[in-house]
């Protein structure tokens, strides 16, 4: 996984009255990545919809400290921690059950164009670069 190859070390909307009443009830929740890294909770922030680490299966680094965003570009941000970090920003509703935005990876400290769609228990969260999109799968935790 190049472009988010452990989201779980790394790095979720503006809509209508009517979408964010949609994103409130389908999205909004707590939801682990299907390999089991990272758990995301996605809640409505303003009109839009974000995503902030609330789990990972390795928190710590190999020294034994919480890991951190050490990959961002802006140097003063490297030592905030990746737990609470908002990965998924400015989501907006698309579509019944279908949102863009943006998506931050630590990993490589980018930040790539966004796109979810929720499907019963199961949010696809791809990040793109141009053309070039990487899927993940995200279960429903809560």
């Amino acid at each position: 996984m190049n472009l988010f190859k452990k989201l779980g070390i790394t790095g979720l909307l503006v809509v209508g009255m009517s979408g964010l009443a949609l994103a409130e009830g389908g999205a909004s929740g707590v939801w682990r990545l299907d390999t089991g890294n990272v758990t995301v909770r996605i809640a409505p922030c303003g009109p839009n919809l974000c995503g902030a680490i609330v789990g990972l299966a390795k928190p710590l680094n190999h020294r034994g400290q919480p890991k951190v965003d050490k990959k961002n570009p802006n140097v003063a941000l490297r030592t905030r921690p990746l737990m609470g970090l908002t990965i998924l920003a400015n989501m907006k509703a698309t579509g019944e059950n279908n949102w863009q935005g943006t998506i931050y990876n630590a990993d490589d400290g980018r930040t790539y164009s966004s796109y979810m769609k929720l499907s019963g228990g199961n949010m696809k969260v791809k990040g793109c670069i141009g053309p070039f999109c990487k899927t993940m799968v995200f279960v429903r935790a809560n």
